[in-house]
């Protein structure tokens, strides 16, 4: 099955969207987006959709494991979650200037 490519302004309106005004929560969303997005079938694009119809509190909470959601999007809240490589490389010059 091919999976439909994004188009930019699509693109940008989900990245738009991804911006919760946290930048925990903007780093571990716009990380997902722009990594596994475009490879995720078209259920899990409809649930990360889903997702961001969330409000950020709920979401919050949701990230944080404070809160559970149904079991249809546990795996992508787990695959949100777990997604390391936001984090992976350091500045050049430091994370501390």
């Amino acid at each position: 099955m091919r999976r439909r490519s994004l188009r930019p302004c699509a693109r940008a309106r989900l990245a738009w969207r991804c911006r919760r005004g946290m930048k925990e929560l903007d780093l571990l969303l716009l990380g997902w987006l722009n990594g596994q997005y475009p490879g995720a079938t078209a259920a899990c694009r409809e649930q990360f959709e889903a997702l961001l119809e969330l409000p950020t509190r709920n979401w919050r909470a949701t990230c944080s494991g404070w809160s559970t959601c149904g079991a249809e999007m546990a795996a992508l809240v787990e695959s949100i979650r777990g997604d390391q490589r936001i984090m992976s490389t350091p500045a050049a010059a430091g994370n501390l200037r």
